[in-house]
C-alpha cells in the first residue's frame, strides 16, 4: 500500500511554529518542512539514489511555497525513475546557468574589447567603438547568451539605431558584433556569426566625402600657407606631415616615438580600420620634419603630444581649426590629404592603384583572395611616397 502524499495544507505550513529543537513536517513522498529554533523554515526531499539516501535541498518558505515544492518533488520522482540522481540534475543546471550567465552578450563584448580590441586601435577609436556598443547594443542584446542571439534579435537591435536616422551608425554597430561573435566563436562561446544572414537587411549607408583639395594648383596655394602658418609648432610639423604620409587623421595625431625607425625611415603601427599591421615608409622630407620635433617633443610618448599635457596626444580638431584659420574651412579636412593623394598619385604620376591602397591602409587582396601583409610592396611603395614628397616640394617652390 503506498504512502500517503500531500499530507500538508498551506494553511499548517504558514502557522507552523518554531519549538526548542528543529521539527519536520512530513507532506510525503520523502518531502517535509524542516523548521529550525530560528524560525526558518526549509523544504526538503529525501530520497535513495544507488542504494543510498540522500537529502535534495529545494528551499526556503515562503520564497518557495508547499505548490511549487511539491512540484520539484514529482520532477524529481520523474528524474529518478529514469535512473537521475535530482541532486546531481540541480548542481548540473546550476552550474550551466551560471556559464549562460558568463556567456552574456555584454560579458563576452567587454572581455573582447578589453582583450583584444583596445590593443588593435588607436584610443579614441577604441573609445568610440565601446560607446556604441554600451549605448546601441548592450540594452537590447546584453543580457542574452550570445550562442542563442539570432539574425531576427541582432536585426531589431540594428532597426532601433536606423529609427533615429543614424544609418552609419547601424552598419558600424553590426560590424562590431561581428567582432564580438567571431571571438565568441574562437574562445568556445559561440558556433556561428549571425551578421552575415543580415547582408542588405540595413538600408544603404551613404559614404561621407571629406572635403579636399586635388588640382596641383590649390594643393601647392594649401601647401604654401601651412608654410607660413603662424600656430603651435607641434600642429605645423603635423600639418606638413600629413600631406606626405596620408595616414587617417587619428593614425597620425597618436603616432608614437617608439614606432618610429628614423635611422631606416619607417614607421610601423596597427591600421585602425583593418586592425591589421602597416608599415609606411618615410620619405626623406618626413624624416627632416621628425628629427626636428624630436628635439620639441622626444620626452613624450607622442610625437604630437597635446597643447595641455605631452602625456595625451594632439586634440582631434587642433588640425581642422588650423586649416580653417588658415582659410580652407569647406575646402580642405585632414582626411582629405588621403583623397588629395589617391586622386594625383593616381592620375598625374600614374602609380598603380594597389600600391596606393596598401599605402591607405585600405583592404588589399591579390588574386587568390589573400589580404596582402605589411611589408607587401614596401620597396615599391618607398619609391612611390619619395617621388610623391619631391612632386609636393615642387608644387611648394613652384613660381
Amino acid at each position: 500500500m503506498s504512502r500517503q502524499i500531500n499530507k500538508l495544507s498551506a494553511t499548517a505550513v504558514k502557522t507552523a511554529k518554531p519549538k526548542d529543537k528543529t521539527i519536520r513536517m512530513a507532506d510525503g513522498g520523502g518531502l517535509y518542512l524542516e523548521i529550525r529554533p530560528t524560525g526558518s523554515k526549509y523544504w526538503r526531499m529525501k530520497y535513495r539514489f544507488a542504494g543510498k539516501e540522500k537529502l535534495l535541498a529545494i528551499g526556503t518558505y515562503p520564497d518557495v511555497t508547499l505548490a511549487e515544492a511539491r512540484k520539484v518533488r514529482d520532477r524529481a520522482k520523474e528524474q529518478l525513475a529514469e535512473d537521475v540522481d535530482p541532486s546531481m540534475a540541480k548542481q548540473v543546471q546550476r552550474r550551466l546557468g551560471q556559464q549562460v550567465a558568463a556567456n552574456t552578450f555584454q560579458l563576452v563584448a567587454q572581455e573582447w574589447l578589453e582583450r583584444v580590441h583596445q590593443h588593435d586601435v588607436v584610443p579614441d577609436h577604441y573609445q568610440r567603438n565601446r560607446r556604441r556598443l554600451e549605448r546601441d547594443a548592450f540594452p537590447v542584446l546584453g543580457k542574452r547568451p550570445l550562442s542563442e542571439i539570432t539574425a531576427a534579435e541582432l536585426l531589431i537591435c540594428l532597426r532601433r539605431i536606423e529609427d533615429r536616422g543614424h544609418i552609419e551608425t547601424a552598419h558600424r554597430v553590426k560590424a562590431l558584433c561581428g567582432q564580438v561573435f567571431r571571438y565568441g566563436i574562437s574562445t568556445g562561446r559561440a558556433e556561428r556569426d549571425p551578421t552575415p544572414d543580415l547582408r542588405g537587411a540595413l538600408r544603404p549607408n551613404k559614404t561621407k566625402h571629406y572635403a579636399a583639395i586635388t588640382e596641383p594648383e590649390d594643393v601647392a596655394e594649401l601647401l604654401r600657407a601651412i608654410d607660413g602658418y603662424g600656430g603651435e609648432p607641434v600642429t605645423i610639423a603635423a600639418l606638413k606631415l600629413a600631406p606626405l604620409v596620408f595616414t587617417r587623421p587619428g593614425e597620425l595625431r597618436h603616432a608614437k616615438w617608439a614606432d618610429i625607425d628614423l635611422e631606416n625611415a619607417t614607421w610601423s603601427f596597427v591600421a585602425s580600420k583593418t586592425d591589421q599591421p602597416l608599415i609606411v615608409p618615410l620619405p626623406t622630407q618626413a624624416v627632416d620634419i621628425l628629427r626636428d620635433l624630436h628635439g620639441l617633443t622626444g620626452r613624450s610618448e607622442f610625437v604630437f603630444p597635446g597643447a595641455r599635457s605631452n602625456k595625451r596626444p594632439m586634440s582631434n580638431v587642433a588640425m581642422k581649426a588650423a586649416l580653417d584659420r588658415m582659410g580652407f574651412k569647406g575646402q580642405m579636412t585632414v582626411h582629405g590629404f588621403r583623397a588629395m593623394a589617391r586622386t594625383i598619385l593616381a592620375e598625374r604620376l600614374g602609380y598603380p592603384e594597389n600600391y596606393i591602397e596598401q599605402q591607405l591602409a585600405h583592404t588589399v587582396r591579390d588574386p587568390n583572395g589573400r589580404a596582402y601583409n605589411r611589408t607587401q610592396y614596401l620597396e615599391q611603395r618607398r619609391e612611390m611616397l619619395q617621388s610623391w614628397a619631391n612632386y609636393l616640394h615642387e608644387l611648394r617652390t613652384r613660381p
